[in-house]
């Protein structure tokens, strides 16, 4: 059940860490290395995109306008790779969480 919580409120993976299967664990890694770089270079370029129309007078630094803008806003053509993104590290997430429950059980 350790694996299963470090798995779920961790990374995927750290629950194969636990479990002592390194390679399932760096495979797991691996594969939401690219997702959480997309989602978070997204989310640093919507912040600076609202932080510069702040600072060039554009817009008050209101917290009911801001979330206005973070909703409205869209980042050029990078929506579908945010999407493909999102659902990969569910996936991802997923799989490690089922991967160590059954190696978990087996165990």
């Amino acid at each position: 059940m350790k694996a299963v919580l470090l798995s779920a409120f961790i990374l995927p993976g750290a629950g194969h860490f636990f479990l002592k299967k390194y390679v399932s664990a760096a495979v797991l890694l691996s594969l939401i290395v690219f997702p959480l770089y997309v989602l978070i270079s997204s989310a640093v370029e919507r912040a600076l995109l609202i932080t510069n129309k702040i600072l060039s007078g554009e817009t008050q630094a209101d917290l009911l306008i801001i979330l206005d803008l973070i909703s409205k806003q869209t980042v050029g053509s990078n929506t579908g790779a945010i999407e493909f993104s999102t659902i990969a590290l569910i996936v991802a997430w997923l799989i490690g969480i089922a991967d160590s429950y059954r190696l978990g059980r087996s165990l």
